[in-house]
């Protein structure tokens, strides 16, 4: 056969690979730009035929509306960028608690289902089918309704221990009344955080180093405990309460958890819980059977086994499902507006109808939830690497 040798012929430039597919590239890449500039130039010249004003200069005006709930003191004098801060709170507040209780009840809820107790584990799985196949917002709109309509008003409400009231305005209680010791304590315990920390890393040294085990739960619990109670002894031990009382329509005083609040953490916790119940059971049922044979061939009891061996070699499949999880809580808590806590949505969209700026708001709704995602993965990212299995 005749060898056709092309030697250093040029290549037409539509026939190689490698050029036609970078000429394909910035093809799309000019055709992206130019729809993106028909898009906001249209937009902006719309905008400007309306006489609406584009940018974020209303950020500086005065909000004139009050919110319900805040973590910091807000008034309606203040300006908008400050509403807006009270509902990013909001949103961090139930994301934060929800995402903790979540982990505990779903971990709780999936250990139950693979208990050997069959009327444990038939419970667990008629929690888990039951609320998984109930969309979020009904669940939502159901809490709500049970603890607005079913609770009885602020003047006859239920008052089951000294101080705690319950009706309608949410669950009212007392706390401690202002003391500079509970500042005190609150670094105290910080500093008890830190010196636990390192002590479990001197027991765990120590153990691999000797062998010999070290009590850490109680030391460190004895630490927590008893650091910040010998600071409150220091300062005087304070006993004086903040007592919540009837005053008109509603109590004054103590500390009040609204209905909107609990019935948004209440239904968000129980319906992730369901799905993080399943991945925790996955993770489990993922370890090798003959671990537990082996643990307890030892001598180790059920909860060593499940706290030692189990459990640190099911997070490494149990981690990644549950980043996934905790994001759709975040974003699931932007349903809150359906029932009237001030979320970050809510704020946002009651800014949007009294500025009509509503190209920057839902900017900044998603840039707020895009950063709150980032964030999450960035930390569950470093702690799925940090118990990933080192080979040596």
């Amino acid at each position: 056969m005749q060898k056709i040798d092309i030697g250093d012929e040029k290549i037409p430039l539509l026939n190689d690979p490698a050029k036609r597919s970078l000429i394909y590239q910035v093809g799309v890449v000019l055709m992206v730009a130019a729809l993106g500039y028909y898009l906001i130039s249209n937009t902006l010249a719309n905008l400007d035929r309306q006489s609406i004003a584009t940018g974020f200069g209303f950020l500086e005006k005065e909000s004139s509306f009050e919110i319900g709930e805040s973590l910091i003191e807000y008034s309606a004098a203040d300006n908008y960028a400050r509403a807006l801060l009270v509902g990013v709170l909001n949103t961090l507040k139930v994301s934060f608690v929800g995402i903790v209780l979540t982990v505990i009840l779903g971990t709780l809820i999936g250990v139950a289902r693979l208990s050997t107790n069959w009327l444990v584990s038939r419970l667990a799985a008629i929690y888990i089918e039951l609320l998984q196949d109930i969309p979020v917002l009904l669940q939502l709109f159901f809490w709500y309704a049970f603890f607005y309509e079913m609770l009885p008003s602020p003047r006859q409400a239920l008052n089951p221990v000294t101080g705690l009231f319950l009706c309608n305005r949410g669950m009212i209680f007392g706390v401690p009344a202002a003391h500079p010791a509970w500042a005190w304590m609150g670094w105290a315990f910080l500093v008890a955080c830190v010196l636990a920390w390192l002590l479990r890393r001197w027991a765990m040294q120590r153990l691999f180093k000797t062998g010999k085990p070290f009590p850490i739960f109680w030391t460190s619990l004895g630490v927590l405990l008893g650091l910040p109670f010998f600071v409150w002894l220091l300062a005087g031990a304070p006993t004086a309460m903040d007592l919540p009382h009837l005053r008109g329509f509603n109590f004054q005083g103590g500390m009040s958890i609204s209905p909107e609040f609990t019935a948004l953490l209440l239904g968000l916790v129980l319906y992730t819980a369901a799905f993080v119940a399943e991945i925790v059971r996955a993770g489990i049922q993922s370890v090798n059977k003959g671990q537990t044979e082996a643990a307890k061939a030892l001598g180790l009891k059920t909860g060593k086994v499940l706290s030692l061996v189990i459990l640190p070699q099911a997070l490494r499949v149990i981690i990644p499902p549950l980043t996934s999880q905790m994001l759709n809580l975040t974003k699931n808590s932007s349903l809150a507006v359906a029932i009237g806590y001030p979320d970050f949505v809510s704020v946002a969209n009651t800014t949007i109808n009294q500025t009509g700026q509503a190209i920057e708001g839902v900017a900044m709704i998603m840039a707020v939830y895009l950063c709150l995602s980032l964030l999450t993965s960035v930390f569950m990212n470093w702690y799925n690497k940090k118990m990933a299995l080192v080979e040596r």
